[in-house]
Order: structure tokens, then C-alpha cells, then sequence
């Protein structure tokens, strides 16, 4: 079975209002606010994009080698990281460079700073950086009363499929295979495991393709 493995049981949620350029970020354990500094129309009240996008990585480096430091018991009271970014033309393209800046005052030997530099460019941001990145990018639409509809029911419920709106997300056969099956024909098999679960795979269709009908006893 293919299962999709999310970094996180529940999305980070940014919203924004007509208050330019405040977004509201919910993570799991709170919110904090994201905006533009003020020549670019902003109040500066939160971290911009970029900011966001330099502490991921600085933050990053920072846990990676402080777990590594504690794991081989070296005594290194504090490391620092300054990150910024630039970006260049190469090839008649644009390329972005982030400069990572490592900072160790302490008594640190040569070789420990030199492994610790090579540590950094391991940590899971990093790599991310580093690799094949895809952003996928869905809406949620609502189609209308003429949107075509297949109904796939159990005694329970329809699970109500509007191929026209499908942006193939992947998720609801990843999520729940023995449900969603795109290799067959009949692609939704209702018996093929409870309503309640069902119901809670089709709230993480993204796109608006996949409902829930319940149906009268």
C-alpha cells in the first residue's frame, strides 16, 4: 500500500484579510503574524517571506548541530548563524544564493568546527533546499447545479465525485486505498472500509472533487 506520510497531522494555516500585508499563521501550538516591511506597503509587524524562509534554514542548522555537538559530549556553550540571500544572473537566469554564516566563540577545535560545517549542510532543511522541490498548488471550487456528479453509496453514505473539478491531488488513494482505487473503473469502493473513515479521508480533498452525501435511514 502507498501511503502519504505528511511532515504534519495538521497543515500550517496562513489566512489574510484586507489589513495589508498582516497574515495570520497557525501552527500547532499557536499563531504568529507574517507581513512586509513598510517600503513595500506593509506595517513590518511579523517577519517577511523571506525572513521566514532564512530562519527555517538558520534555525534548522542550529538544532541539527547542537544535537550532533551533545551526542559526542563536546563543550560548545553557544553557535550562531547569520543567513541572507542575494540573487544573481547565470545563464541568462536568475539563480538565489543563501549565504550561511556559522559562528563559534568558544574553544572549539578546528576539527570540531570543520565537521560542524559539514553537518550543517546535512540538516532536513538543507537537503530540502538542496534537492528536487515541487510545490503543488490546489483551490477548492464549488462547481454548479449542471457540475457532473458520480455517486459511489454504502447503506451510510454517498461519496458524491465531480470528476470536472479533480486536480488529482492523490491524496484520498494514498490516504485511504482500499477506498479510492484510480486503476479500476468503478475507482470508489463505499464497502470498502467504514463511513466514519470515509467521511474524515474526504475532508482532505483539496480541490472540491470529492463530498460527503449522507443518506436518510
Amino acid at each position: 500500500m502507498i501511503f502519504m506520510d505528511y511532515k504534519f497531522e495538521t497543515p500550517v494555516l496562513a489566512s489574510i484579510g484586507t489589513d495589508k500585508y498582516r497574515c495570520s499563521i497557525t501552527w500547532r501550538n499557536g499563531s504568529f503574524y507574517a507581513d512586509e516591511p513598510v517600503d513595500m506597503g506593509g506595517k513590518d509587524m511579523g517577519p517577511d517571506p523571506y525572513t521566514l524562509l532564512l530562519s527555517s534554514l538558520a534555525s534548522c542548522t542550529l538544532i541539527t548541530m547542537r544535537m550532533y555537538a551533545d551526542r559526542h559530549g563536546w563543550d560548545i556553550p553557544e553557535i550562531r548563524v547569520e543567513t541572507n540571500m542575494y540573487e544573481e544572473e547565470k545563464d541568462g537566469a536568475k539563480v538565489a544564493v543563501i549565504d550561511r554564516d556559522v559562528i563559534i566563540d568558544s574553544a572549539a577545535t578546528d576539527e570540531q568546527k570543520v565537521r560542524l560545517r559539514q553537518i550543517a549542510d546535512h540538516c532536513p532543511i538543507s537537503r530540502i533546499l538542496h534537492g528536487d522541490l515541487k510545490i503543488r498548488t490546489f483551490m477548492q471550487r464549488q462547481g454548479t447545479e449542471e457540475t457532473k456528479q458520480i455517486l459511489y453509496a454504502n447503506k451510510d453514505i454517498a461519496v458524491v465525485w465531480k470528476p470536472d473539478l479533480c486536480q488529482h491531488s492523490t491524496r484520498c488513494f494514498k490516504g485511504l486505498p482500499e477506498v479510492f482505487d484510480p486503476k479500476v473503473k468503478k475507482w470508489i469502493n463505499p464497502e470498502g472500509a467504514s463511513s466514519e473513515r470515509i467521511i474524515e479521508q474526504v475532508k482532505h480533498c483539496p480541490s472540491g472533487a470529492l463530498s460527503i452525501r449522507k443518506l436518510e435511514p
